[in-house]
């Protein structure tokens, strides 16, 4: 991933004059939906409403345009990740005969493997600060449009994993808030996190989900693009 976290993401969208922060107050309800909205439409930057009646400032399209898409995934262009996709796809799938040919193979290798999730031992950054009890309400959760059921978690990254092969999926579905600790998810049937939801229920368990918020951009972005 071309940076280590959001913060740094936004710290590089500035300096290439591509955010704006709006230090007015700004309402979550119906307000930065709004602004965004005719401001997406011709072109425009990222914002970063830091006033919004909450402890946490809300960026919002941050991935709005092809070059700051590219900014997110550390490339010149998106045709060099397809590329370098396929080359890694030729690599794999080319036939090895020799021992030699083998041995090309590792680098290959190694560049998949760093595309891997790896385990760390202790705490992760996510863990620094607990809630004892949870309250999303805390959040600047938007509601987007007039006749919305209400508030709406937009860009959550959603970790599940089938109760019997162990499998993970990782996809972005909007949850909509019902309560502080509360809220619904929305996943088409035919989802991968759809059919982790049905074994649970076949097998009359409850469904472990993680969800991630502001976590790093071109996780985002490949998630958004690529979400089962």
């Amino acid at each position: 991933m071309a940076f280590p976290h959001l913060q740094a993401f936004v710290q590089s969208l500035e300096q290439a004059g591509e955010l704006i922060r709006i230090k007015d107050f700004v309402s979550p309800y119906l307000q930065i939906s709004e602004i965004t909205d005719r401001l997406s439409k011709h072109d425009g930057k990222a914002l970063l409403f830091e006033n919004n009646g909450t402890a946490f400032p809300l960026l919002i399209n941050s991935m709005g345009s092809e070059k700051r898409m590219c900014m997110a995934l550390g490339v010149q262009s998106l045709d060099d990740t397809a590329k370098q996709i396929d080359e890694l796809m030729a690599g794999l799938m080319t036939p090895r005969d020799s021992f030699l040919s083998k041995l090309a193979l590792l680098p290959t290798l190694a560049e998949v493997a760093a595309f891997m999730p790896h385990r760390k031992k202790g705490k992760g950054s996510c863990q620094e600060v607990v809630m004892d009890k949870p309250d999303l309400t805390k959040l600047p959760v938007l509601t987007c449009w007039p006749h919305d059921g209400g508030p709406f978690i937009t860009l959550p990254v959603v970790h599940t994993r089938h109760p019997e092969t162990g499998m993970r999926n990782v996809g972005m579905y909007r949850m909509q808030v019902f309560a502080p600790d509360k809220t619904g998810m929305h996943w088409h049937l035919h989802k991968n996190s759809a059919a982790h939801f049905r074994e649970y229920k076949r097998l009359g368990l409850k469904m472990p989900v993680a969800v991630a918020l502001g976590g790093r951009s071109g996780l985002h972005l490949l998630c958004n693009s690529t979400h089962a």
